[in-house]
């Protein structure tokens, strides 16, 4: 198993640990002054060095940054709840990250000005690993539970294309990736959930106990709770994948193509992105069907029917962990190249099958390789009615298409991300008149009347759990719903 132990020792070097608050003054101290108020005994410590904060205030878009006035490192779950329930008493706003600086939202969702800020990769257990699930803690990355599934051949169902996201984090808001059309997205796949509700209940909830909570937080984006353990469902997969990519010149052709082949069943994995080609745009299909040596898959029999290009086709052979890690190659070269802390005002769009190829030539055609800072285009579909999380507003088609404009601010100053924000936000615009609706991690600055948009026709009942759950409306400010 694996885990991550915290050294009160090595915690408290070079930082500095608060021990009260004082109501008064809105601030705390390393002491207990007159009329401060001590904070709760902690396995962890609550942190209020300028290096903690600053981390705090940063997430993967490196465009809104919020500082904390604290940041909790838990040493056990009952750390949260004895914050939670602190916060709360104190009128003190709170919100759960993936780790300082590390949250992959884009636009400040997991920062919280003067509040407190949970850095959850302090707790990244894998408790136990069976049959069909792993109980796990919610700041276990992906990665760390492919590693610890995959010797006994198993695998979570759906995974993103990025595996080293936190299963708390991407829980909380849907995490999609190419296999989920059959399997749903991993909303769809969590078992049980162990929360820590904005009132500091510890509360374990599944789809026979507690089901109200359950559906809240599931896609709840930290609106009703803080996941702090989750039972993901695991599936047997072969140990080999075999990824094929080719590429369409015809938008239309493409997209019949991605919804033949998902209705059809045939591959396992099935993602596209829009690619430059000649100044203009061409559509590349990757599918990918797992198999064990021995059972190779057909390649003739995969391929037939389909109508990409002509001497376009490329086959790869590789394990299965090596293709769900296929990004770490691309991740530390752009470290390497300094480019990964560039802004990134990304936007994810789920579009209606219906509009979709109309919508999509309409981006494009305002859309230049500049404009995305060469960042990937993706455009893929998958069936809505695998989704289970209320809360996780798609279009009301039978097909949706996940429309993805990955930016990268190039050249990263604040004038072309402003410009691009707002590139962004016109886009949303654009994608609510035809009944699309936005995956909430993105760079587009949202009014409360958007989010009531957003959410229709499930408002009522978001703001209900909210009161169920967080009736003080501690929880995850950044989101700027409430």
């Amino acid at each position: 198993m694996t885990g991550r132990a915290l050294s009160r020792r090595t915690l408290l070097q070079g930082s500095l640990v608060a021990m009260a608050f004082n109501p008064a003054s809105r601030s705390w101290a390393a002491t207990l002054e007159p009329g401060s108020v001590p904070l709760p005994p902690l396995e962890g410590a609550l942190l209020m060095d300028a290096a903690s904060l600053t981390a705090a205030a940063e997430d993967f878009g490196h465009i809104v940054h919020r500082t904390p006035w604290a940041v909790l490192v838990p040493g056990s779950v009952e750390d949260i709840v004895a914050m939670v329930r602190f916060a709360r008493r104190q009128g003190l706003h709170i919100a759960a990250a993936r780790g300082l600086g590390e949250s992959h939202s884009t636009y400040g969702q997991s920062q919280v000005p003067a509040g407190i800020v949970i850095d959850m990769s302090a707790l990244s257990t894998i408790h136990e690993i069976g049959e069909s699930s792993a109980w796990v803690d919610a700041g276990v990355r992906w990665r760390q539970l492919l590693e610890a599934t995959l010797p006994s051949g198993r695998s979570p169902p759906t995974l993103t294309d990025y595996i080293e996201l936190s299963i708390g984090g991407t829980l909380s808001v849907g995490g999609i990736g190419g296999q989920a059309f059959r399997w749903g997205l991993q909303v769809d796949n969590v078992l049980e959930l162990e929360v820590v509700t904005g009132e500091g209940e510890l509360v374990r909830c599944s789809p026979s106990c507690e089901r109200h909570l359950f559906d809240a937080v599931r896609s709840g984006l930290g609106q009703f709770g803080i996941i702090v353990r989750a039972r993901v469902r695991l599936v047997e997969v072969p140990p080999r994948a075999r990824t094929y990519t080719a590429l369409y010149g015809d938008l239309h052709r493409f997209l019949d193509d991605q919804r033949w082949l998902i209705e059809d069943g045939r591959f396992d994995y099935v993602e596209g992105a829009v690619v430059p080609s000649a100044g203009g745009w061409a559509f590349q299909l990757e599918a990918v069907k797992y198999f064990t040596p021995g059972s190779e898959p057909q390649d003739d029999r995969l391929l037939a029917g389909l109508g990409f290009q002509p001497g376009t086709l490329q086959v790869t052979d590789s394990s299965y962990f090596d293709f769900a890690n296929r990004l770490a190659p691309l991740v530390a070269m752009l470290q390497q190249l300094g480019i990964w802390e560039f802004p990134h005002p990304w936007m994810d769009m789920f579009v209606p099958a219906r509009s979709a190829a109309a919508f999509v030539e309409e981006v494009l055609s305002q859309t230049t390789e500049a404009d995305t800072g060469q960042g990937p285009i993706l455009l893929y579909p998958f069936r809505s009615a695998a989704l289970t999380a209320p809360f996780l507003r798609v279009p009301t088609d039978p097909h949706v298409f996940l429309f993805s404009l990955l930016r990268t601010a190039i050249p990263p100053t604040p004038e072309n991300v402003a410009a691009l924000v707002q590139k962004n936000r016109a886009l949303f615009e654009r994608l609510t008149a035809i009944g699309g609706k936005m995956y909430p991690v993105d760079a587009v600055p949202l009014s409360r009347a958007d989010w009531r948009r957003h959410l229709h026709p499930y408002w009522e009942r978001f703001e209900h759990a909210k009161r169920c759950f967080d009736p003080a409306r501690i929880l995850t400010p950044g989101q700027g719903i409430f």
